[in-house]
């Protein structure tokens, strides 16, 4: 641990820019695998990249006028962000996905996820509903009072991970993510 040097970084927000990654792959995994980024980080010495969130998620999750930037919103644990994709078959960003681990693997840097299981983009009550609060509300988050939800984390009802419907996903993503 006391050698490890860990770059937290957003995949669109360190490649839009990048002078050497070609427009049409800025904002995506494989703009973020580019042999130039990687090589800039090797150059600064890091040996592990941790990505903000890359789980799917709503874009439009923000307030009026704004778009949600970072991701903290899931709205799946087993699918990266389709956004952050230069393919558009509908299975290529697991494929991209896995080529931009890969290139930084081959180059001795771990990835790092930063992760978002304590709450999901579906809101409270008044939230849009994209699955979980369909399909078994009270066993998927914490529910409190009649129709109120428990929000500790301040953005959003808290995910009932005590219950063994909401911590199998926690762990299968995990497991998924790693594999």
């Amino acid at each position: 641990w006391h050698q490890t040097v860990i770059y937290e970084t957003h995949v669109r927000g360190l490649t839009m820019t990048h002078p050497d990654v070609p427009p049409e792959l800025r904002g995506t995994y494989t703009g973020l695998a580019h042999p130039a980024v990687i090589a800039h980080l090797q150059s600064l010495g890091v040996t592990a990249v941790e990505l903000l969130p890359v789980f799917e998620f709503d874009p439009q999750d923000a307030p009026q006028g704004r778009v949600n930037y970072w991701g903290y919103q899931p709205v799946s644990f087993f699918a990266p962000h389709h956004a952050y994709s230069s393919q558009k078959e509908p299975l290529g960003v697991l494929d991209e996905f896995r080529d931009m681990v890969k290139a930084f693997h081959r180059a001795g840097i771990e990835v790092w996820l930063d992760v978002v299981f304590n709450h999901t983009g579906e809101g409270d009550d008044r939230g849009r509903t994209y699955s979980f609060r369909g399909l078994d509300n009270a066993a998927y988050y914490e529910l409190s009072g009649v129709t109120g939800y428990r929000n500790d984390n301040g953005v959003g009802p808290n995910w009932n991970a005590v219950d063994p419907i909401g911590r199998d996903p926690v762990l299968d993503s995990l497991r998924y993510f790693a594999t």
